[in-house]
């Protein structure tokens, strides 16, 4: 078994057809045959079904397909770097959008000041993409507010944060400091896009008291976000951090829950059979000392589950 098998493996996996995968390789498609026959014997499991002149990929090939893309990725950096240029480090880092919006900016400065000698990449996505790109290997390390799902992704959590509900100044909710989780039922929300760890966890808490909430806007810009606050009359459950400015002007007034159950960590995501490189430990070591930033209880009510 070579990387050129693992490329060729990749490429019907990716296409779903031979033929497609041997026009895209410059290769024949007999050869393209060989090879997964080849993989198939070596591992002694079947890689696709065949039905009606379709490849559809089976278990057993799609958790080659993870190991394959890393082992590849990996492959091709080691090329690179052994090739004259100097051996630099690559990194590449995907942030989600709570991430992004506070923190990014900072991490590639300090970065770049302590580690000239290391290129950076940065991505802004959802949960979801970034776990699909580091599951991929097009990303070496993810930073997100989200819980990850597979099992073959490791998961530190590295900041606290705490998700509040933000309403404008004008709305009703603002005179109170008390808020009963029945209180929300049925009124206007601007939420984050499906995929965003924000979302994810409000949608728990809202399915376990059993709560339905009207969505009049889904967003994944902070800006669009405020605005819809500010200027519409939503509600929505995002990071503080985003609303620092309004919270201390007094235009918003959060809640927090008083169950402690909007508590989360941003976390630092990697694929577990990653080699952790110097620029990725130093990542690492910036989130670590980094200040996990001050919560506004001055303005802060409280929301309540009663029985």
């Amino acid at each position: 078994m070579t990387v050129r098998h693992l490329k060729i493996f990749i490429a019907v996996a990716d296409t779903g057809k031979m033929s497609q995968a041997a026009e895209q390789l410059y290769i024949s498609q007999p050869t393209v045959s060989q090879a997964i026959r080849e993989l198939e014997e070596h591992y002694h499991v079947q890689l696709f079904e065949r039905y009606a002149k379709k490849l559809y990929i089976t278990e057993a090939g799609r958790h080659l397909l993870g190991l394959a893309r890393v082992a590849v990725e990996q492959f091709d950096r080691l090329e690179e770097e052994m090739s004259g240029e100097g051996m630099k480090e690559r990194l590449k880092i995907g942030v989600t959008r709570t991430v992004g919006s506070f923190l990014l900016s900072r991490l590639l400065q300090d970065f770049r000041k302590s580690c000239p000698q290391t290129e950076i990449y940065a991505y802004v996505g959802n949960t979801r993409m970034l776990e699909e790109r580091l599951l991929n290997a097009e990303l070496d390390l993810g930073i997100v507010e989200g819980r990850v799902k597979s099992p073959e992704l490791v998961s530190i959590p590295m900041i606290e944060d705490v998700l509040v509900l933000a309403c404008a100044r004008t709305h009703p909710f603002a005179e109170k400091e008390v808020l009963d989780v029945r209180d929300l039922e049925g009124l206007d929300f601007v939420m984050r896009e499906e995929g965003s760890g924000t979302r994810a966890l409000f949608e728990e808490y809202l399915d376990k008291n059993k709560i339905s909430i009207h969505i009049r806007m889904e967003a994944s810009e902070i800006d669009v976000i405020r605005s819809a606050i500010l200027e519409n009359g939503c509600l929505a459950v995002v990071s503080s951090r985003l609303l620092e400015k309004e919270i201390r002007s007094g235009e918003v007034k959060i809640f927090d829950s008083r169950e402690h159950a909007w508590n989360r960590s941003f976390s630092l995501v990697y694929h577990k059979n990653k080699r952790f490189t110097e620029g990725m430990q130093y990542v690492k070591e910036l989130l670590q000392n980094y200040d996990t930033g001050e919560y506004l209880e001055e303005n802060a009510g409280y929301i309540a589950v009663r029985e």
